[in-house]
């Protein structure tokens, strides 16, 4: 099998000093990618910086003959994503790979969640996922190369207690990425989602006693796939957790068509509606929205 490098590839990975990023970013490093590590450095509550982790990472890969540098901006800032992105440009002259990985933690039961926490972990999660993707996109597609991988969670899919505001940015990740998909489709700019399950600093205060391996390294070969020139998927999402690699993805019911409805009409129909035999798949790129609003239309005239 030949082994899949990144020879003069630029990958810039945020959340890259610790955890999965570093895992991502070594990887990428060891395989020949130039990489922009970067880390402020802060709890996961998000406070505080610490420059140790970006520059242990960049110590480490040059160490074992890779190159990197560090940036320690901050993806909740359009300023802090724009200057990581020309730190890229800056040392490499390009930037093919981002590997939005940044993210903070702090927990609370939806009736009591602080307006604060919702938006200082939105800000990291999906803001930052959109300040990184809008600075490094236009050159991708000028370039007519970009590989974008973006960290969404099942707590996106299936939601989780106590973490609304992860979960809401984890779902509004996958807008983002199918969008990049889509736009990025004609300048060989893929876009996906990776949702990764590992045990990290962000497993604290849940016990994984009893959990498998689930060491970050399990979760960096999808990673590192899907950031690669070869991988020609685009817009969707994979699940990697405790060595399992799945592809997860948006089904629709057939549904039921009826010229008119009243609300007895749902009642009546619910079963029907919500049957999942051969259920439908409508995939972002290249027109989903499309498809979806045609499949619709389709039973429409149909039933006329």
């Amino acid at each position: 099998m030949t082994e899949l490098r990144f020879d003069d590839r630029v990958a810039l990975v945020t959340g890259g000093g610790r955890g999965l990023g570093r895992a991502y970013a070594e990887l990428l490093a060891s395989r020949g990618a130039k990489v922009v590590v970067n880390d402020p450095g802060v709890s996961m509550g998000g406070d505080g910086t610490d420059e140790r982790p970006a520059d242990e990472v960049v110590a480490a890969i040059q160490a074992a003959g890779g190159e990197a540098i560090a940036s320690l901006d901050s993806v909740a800032t359009q300023a802090g994503a724009k200057a990581m992105v020309e730190a890229a440009l800056q040392a490499y002259g390009r930037i093919d790979i981002v590997i939005h990985n940044a993210g903070n933690v702090r927990r609370s039961p939806l009736r009591e969640m602080s307006y604060e926490d919702c938006e200082a972990v939105m800000d990291v999660h999906l803001r930052g996922g959109f300040n990184v993707v809008r600075e490094a996109f236009p050159h991708m597609c000028d370039a007519g190369y970009g590989r974008i991988v973006l960290t969404g969670s099942i707590g996106g899919l299936y939601g989780n207690a106590g973490v609304v505001n992860y979960c809401m940015s984890k779902a509004g990740l996958q807008g983002l990425s199918h969008v990049a998909a889509i736009e990025g489709a004609e300048h060989n700019v893929k876009s996906n989602l990776i949702l990764p399950a590992a045990v990290t600093r962000m497993s604290a205060g849940i016990d994984t006693s009893q959990f498998p391996p689930m060491d970050p390294e399990l979760v960096a070969p999808c990673v590192a796939w899907l950031a690669h020139e070869s991988c020609e998927v685009t817009g969707e999402m994979y699940v990697s957790a405790a060595g399992r690699v799945a592809q997860a993805y948006v089904a629709e019911t057939q549904g039921v068509y009826q010229p008119a409805w009243t609300i007895e009409d749902i009642g009546a129909q619910i079963s029907a509606i919500r049957d999942r035999d051969d259920s439908v798949v409508f995939e972002p790129v290249p027109s989903g929205h499309m498809d979806h609003l045609k499949y619709s239309f389709a039973m429409a005239a149909k039933g006329k």
